[in-house]
């Protein structure tokens, strides 16, 4: 189910699914009927233009800007918090100079924020990430990244989820055997607002510790200039995967 929940979305995002929108459009093109030949024209253009229009910055930052609805914490919303959770973000498989599977970009950019909170509080931590994919689990290399490049210790590792939902379901036990139940969970701002629900459902009491904020550049030119479809592939991912546990909570 894993996998063809994945293989599904990813035919879904961009680029593959303007992509495969395009090229129906073109077999459209090919039909008899001048009205069908229009039709798949149009379906191509659409489709080749949103791909575009996707691949700028200020179309990901307007994607993302509804999904960062938590703030950034204050100081001493920390103070009723037990422990701090970080959801790992993915991995940068087979890294040459590390000598094997590391860290992703976004769990870099997640960790080091978990390290931060941890030495401001000297709140326990605790890392969630599994190999969905093979390789390493992600909460191994977290670890191995927060103990000695960032100088402060992870308590719990949970290196057997695939997803969210499985990270706060296989992290609860932990955190509960050690009589926790208010955590400060640390993710990508646009994340958070799947996460959170997720992790109180296992009974939890969630502070959102959102970090990495898609913000624009001070320059219009950079913001209106196709670079790639990064944000607005994370931003759509997230709508997908709220839509489809809303579905799943109905049914």
């Amino acid at each position: 189910m894993f996998l063809l929940k994945k293989i599904l979305v990813s035919l879904i995002l961009p680029p593959t699914g303007p992509v495969l929108l395009a090229l129906f459009g073109l077999w459209l093109s090919r039909a008899k009927s001048r009205r069908w030949q229009y039709g798949g024209v149009a379906l191509a253009s659409v489709a080749l233009l949103a791909l575009l229009v996707l691949s700028t910055p200020i179309v990901g930052h307007a994607l993302m800007a509804p999904l960062q609805r938590h703030p950034a914490l204050a100081p001493g919303q920390l103070k009723d918090v037990q422990a701090i959770v970080i959801l790992g973000g993915g991995s940068y498989y087979g890294a040459p100079e590390y000598g094997g599977d590391t860290i992703g970009g976004p769990t870099l950019e997640r960790i080091r924020y978990g390290a931060w909170l941890s030495r401001k509080t000297r709140l326990p931590l605790l890392v969630t990430g599994g190999a969905p994919y093979g390789g390493r689990a992600e909460a191994d290399s977290m670890r191995e990244a927060l103990e000695p490049e960032f100088g402060v210790a992870v308590r719990w590792v949970e290196s057997a989820s695939r997803d969210t939902a499985e990270s706060a379901r296989l992290s609860a036990p932990l955190l509960a055997s050690a009589g926790i139940t208010r955590i400060a969970l640390v993710s990508h701002g646009w994340h958070l607002p799947r996460a959170v629900p997720l992790f109180e459902q296992q009974g939890l009491q969630v502070l959102a510790a959102p970090t990495a904020f898609s913000m624009p550049s001070p320059s219009l030119l950079e913001n209106l200039l196709p670079s790639n479809l990064a944000g607005s592939r994370w931003a759509l991912n997230e709508y997908l995967g709220q839509l489809y546990y809303r579905l799943k909570e109905s049914l």
